[in-house]
């Protein structure tokens, strides 16, 4: 354990990411990776209403709140207290338990369970939050919204695309740069949800 901690450590340090994410303001090196997103899929423009799932420390909330400038927003929910963004509305909890009026243009989730280490059971937890934000976005997404769902590959990698295909019209599975080439991490960008 020591050692895997001393090499992660040394690997965070090291990492380009991180030195230029501090470099520009970001709370984290993921900013990047929504960054590259919107660059690569065009998901956030100006006057846009997004929804944050899981935005603790706040990076995809910062990225998210300069490009829906000007008459956008963002609220950003986690159920740890994330420190003030200007333009940003937090709210602390559950997702799936606090009560969401808005109607989003974006629903961002770059959630993660508590990692176990052990694959089957971390994927299996994320598969249980990325399908609860699924459900999330049939009662908030317009129908011509985005989803952005992290994903790892695995076994229940199949069960989510599967479930975002029966949802949406178009699913594309994109790995951006800035999420780490040994990471299992991935995005799924899912767009066109038929009306309820």
């Amino acid at each position: 354990m020591v050692k895997s901690n001393k090499e992660w450590l040394r690997r965070h340090v090291t990492d380009p990411y991180v030195r230029e994410a501090r470099k520009q303001g970001y709370r984290s090196r993921a900013a990047f990776k929504l960054l590259e997103l919107d660059k690569k899929e065009s998901i956030l423009k100006p006057g846009h209403t997004v929804i944050d799932l899981g935005a603790a420390p706040g990076g995809w909330s910062q990225v998210a709140a300069a490009k829906v400038k000007p008459g956008g927003r963002v609220i950003a929910i986690d159920l740890l207290e994330i420190a003030p963004i200007s333009g940003v509305t937090m709210l602390k909890g559950d997702f799936r338990q606090v009560s969401i009026d808005e109607r989003a243009d974006v629903v961002l989730s770059d959630m993660s369970p508590n990692l176990s280490g052990i694959a089957d059971v971390d994927q299996a937890r994320l598969l249980d939050l990325a399908l609860a934000a699924a459900e999330l976005c049939r009662k908030v997404l317009k129908p011509d919204g985005v989803f952005v769902v992290k994903a790892f590959h695995g076994e229940a990698f199949d069960a989510l695309i599967a479930r975002l295909k029966a949802l949406f019209k178009k699913v594309k599975v994109v790995k951006p740069s800035a999420s780490r080439g040994e990471s299992a991490e991935t995005y799924v960008v899912a767009r066109g949800m038929p009306a309820l």
